[in-house]
C-alpha cells in the first residue's frame, strides 16, 4: 500500500478570489467607494478546502481545472503545494470579487469563466482506486460546473466503486431551488456518507423553514449510517446520525473576512473523521478548524501546518 497517497481527494471548483472591505453600505452607480483591506487568493469552494486541510497539517488530492490565461496560469502556481490534478480548460478563469460588508454579511459577485467548462472529461482520469481503507472524496459546487453536473451521479457511483466514502457539500444552485432541483439534489444523497450544507441550504432542500423539520425531511433520504452535518456559523453545527442528533457550539472568535468558513469546517470535520472521531467529535474539530482560519487575513499569510495544534485533532494513525 502507497501510504504516501493522501487519504482526503477533494473534487470540485477552484477559481481566483479578490476579497474587499469592509464597506458600510452599496455605492451608487458611477461612484468610487475606498476599503481598507483587500486581498487576491486562491479560492473556490474546493481550493479553500485543500487550503484549509494544509493550515491543519494535513495533505490532500486537489482534483478540478483552470483556465487558460494568465490568471489560470497563477491560479495552479498557488496550489501547487498539493497533489493537484489541474487540466486547461478552454475559457477564462472564473474570477470572484466578495465584497464584505460591516454587518458581516457577504456580496459576490462571480464570472462564469472556466468553471462551466470544467467537465467529467477533466477529473475522471485522475481518480484512482482508494490506497486508504477510510479515504474520503469531498465533491464540492457542484451547481457551478454544470457540464460535470450532467455526470454527477455517474461520478458518485464511479469514486464510491473505487473504495472512497463520499462527502458532498452542494453549495447553492443560482436560480434558486425548486422541485426538480430537490429531487435531483436528494438522488446525489442519497449515495453519500457525509452530507455537509449550511442552515439555508438545508432548509431549502428539506423544503421548509423550520430547521428541525427540514432536517428529518433530508434525513429521510439518507443512505444507512450515514451523516447529515448542518452548519450553522455562529451559532456551531448540527449533526445527524442513526437516529441520533448532536449539537456542538461554535468558537467565539473576531472575523473579518467569512468567505470560506464552511469550506474551512468542511477540512477540519473530514480530518477528524478520518482518524477515527465520531460525529460529535468531528463537529467539535469542523468548529474549531473554521474559527481558526476565518480569523486570519490575509489568509495567505497562514503557513501550512500552523493551525494544527489550535485545531488539536486527534492523532490517530490513518490506514
Amino acid at each position: 500500500m502507497d501510504t504516501n497517497v493522501p487519504p482526503l481527494t477533494i473534487i470540485g471548483d477552484v477559481g481566483v478570489d479578490i476579497v474587499l472591505g469592509p464597506i458600510d453600505h452599496w455605492p451608487a452607480v458611477g461612484t468610487e467607494a475606498l476599503m481598507d483591506r483587500s486581498e487576491l487568493r486562491a479560492g473556490g469552494s474546493a481550493a479553500n478546502a485543500a487550503l484549509a486541510a494544509s493550515y491543519l497539517g494535513a495533505s490532500c488530492r486537489l482534483l478540478s481545472s483552470v483556465g487558460n490565461d494568465g490568471l489560470g496560469t497563477w491560479l495552479a502556481e498557488q496550489l501547487r503545494g498539493f497533489e493537484t490534478s489541474l487540466p486547461v480548460c478552454d475559457a477564462a478563469t472564473s474570477v470572484s470579487v466578495g465584497i464584505i460588508h460591516s454587518c458581516g454579511e457577504r456580496t459576490f459577485l462571480t464570472t462564469r469563466g472556466h468553471l462551466e467548462a470544467f467537465a467529467y472529461e477533466h477529473v475522471r482520469p485522475f481518480i484512482h482506486r482508494a490506497k486508504h481503507r477510510n479515504s474520503i472524496a469531498l465533491l464540492s459546487g457542484v451547481f457551478l460546473t454544470p457540464k460535470l453536473r450532467r455526470n454527477y451521479s455517474r461520478l458518485l457511483d464511479e469514486v464510491t466503486a473505487l473504495g472512497y466514502q463520499i462527502a458532498l457539500d452542494t453549495g447553492w444552485p443560482s436560480g434558486n431551488w425548486n422541485d426538480e432541483l430537490r429531487e435531483q439534489a436528494f438522488g446525489w444523497v442519497e449515495k453519500c456518507d457525509h452530507v455537509l450544507l449550511n442552515e439555508i441550504e438545508v432548509t431549502h432542500l428539506g423544503d421548509s423553514t423550520d430547521v428541525e423539520v427540514a432536517l428529518a425531511n433530508v434525513s429521510r433520504r439518507l443512505k444507512p449510517g450515514a451523516s447529515l452535518v448542518v452548519k450553522n456559523g455562529s451559532k456551531g453545527a448540527i449533526g445527524f446520525q442513526a437516529g441520533a442528533t448532536m449539537r456542538v457550539d461554535a468558537v467565539p472568535s473576531a472575523v473579518f473576512d467569512t468567505i470560506g468558513a464552511g469550506d474551512s469546517f468542511n477540512a477540519g470535520y473530514l480530518l477528524a473523521r478520518l482518524e477515527g472521531s465520531d460525529l460529535t467529535d468531528s463537529l467539535a474539530a469542523g468548529c474549531r478548524a473554521a474559527a481558526a482560519v476565518i480569523t486570519r487575513f490575509p489568509r495567505r499569510s497562514i503557513k501550512p501546518g500552523e493551525l494544527a495544534e489550535l485545531v488539536d485533532l486527534p492523532q490517530r494513525r490513518i490506514v
